[in-house]
């Protein structure tokens, strides 16, 4: 059952303050965006999975770094026969944070999904997380540490981290979801494009998008998720080089309301002649 924050948006501009939305008939309702590095033809029982498993109308968008990945000419073959599917290949820089902030630009619907392309997400939960937001949230997490919830595998200094974290922000800061940390979240596009993402690394960017959430009074919910290890292949997370871009969104959860304008005066809010070009198009 999800847990949803109240709050009140009024002094927020009507952009991003969060109304319930109803798509048309036939409309595509969800983009979901999948970062990947060299998965070859791992990728495909995740993807099908997803196709499997999201039964409101969806478009899936994987997102390399480069164009000789390993990951491109199996969705590629894949595509063929799966017209909701498409491989990008980001331009704004390599990294994670990059591929899914590219992922999210080229999205062409009012809700993102961002799911990893290992498998260690549920992607029968897309659907719900996705109504969530439909219902006027603008952040909707899958949480490791709910009731309900559970992390399975992976290792164990880095589970321990992303619990203590996830569940102090919780407690102390009030974010609304026991899992800050988790990137499997969907999320308003409208409020995504109005508060901008700053990370330019890792996976930070689901604790970020959280903090501005609660920064800005918005409202966020949760349901329990059960995460599992990856299979096959190496897992990319860096620990040791990532941590201090997650302590600078963990800190930032803590304080009081901020405006709009005054959240992008306070994070230094930066984009891209890429992004700025995107943006022109739309």
């Amino acid at each position: 059952m999800a847990r949803i924050r109240a709050v009140s948006p009024e002094s927020l501009e009507a952009v991003i303050a969060p109304q319930p939305t109803t798509a048309p008939p036939g409309a595509l309702r969800v983009s979901v965006i999948i970062p990947a590095y060299n998965e070859g033809e791992a990728i495909v029982p995740v993807l099908e999975r997803i196709f499997e498993s999201v039964l409101l109308p969806c478009e899936a968008l994987v997102v390399v770094d480069f164009e000789e990945d390993t990951t491109r000419p199996v969705v590629q073959r894949l595509a063929e026969r799966q017209p909701r599917l498409r491989c990008l290949v980001n331009t704004y820089g390599r990294g994670p944070a990059n591929a899914i902030r590219y992922g999210i630009d080229h999205a062409s619907t009012p809700v993102v999904v961002v799911t990893m392309a290992d498998g260690c997400d549920d992607a029968r939960q897309i659907d719900d997380l996705v109504r969530l937001v439909e219902r006027g949230v603008v952040v909707a997490a899958a949480s490791r540490y709910m009731a309900g919830g559970q992390q399975v595998g992976g290792p164990l200094f880095k589970g321990m981290l992303s619990a203590l974290a996830g569940r102090s922000l919780h407690l102390m800061a009030r974010v609304g979801t026991r899992d800050a940390t988790n990137s499997f979240k969907a999320y308003s596009a409208a409020f995504v494009q109005a508060v901008g993402i700053e990370s330019r690394d890792g996976f930070e960017i689901g604790i970020e998008l959280t903090a501005k959430a609660k920064r800005l009074r918005l409202p966020t919910a949760e349901i329990p998720t059960i995460w599992l290890e990856r299979q096959h292949g190496m897992s990319n997370f860096q620990v040791a080089a990532w941590i201090p871009k997650y302590m600078r969104w963990y800190r930032f959860a803590f304080g009081g309301r901020l405006t709009l304008e005054e959240l992008h005066q306070r994070v230094g809010a930066t984009q891209t002649p890429a992004e700025n070009e995107i943006k022109k198009t739309r």
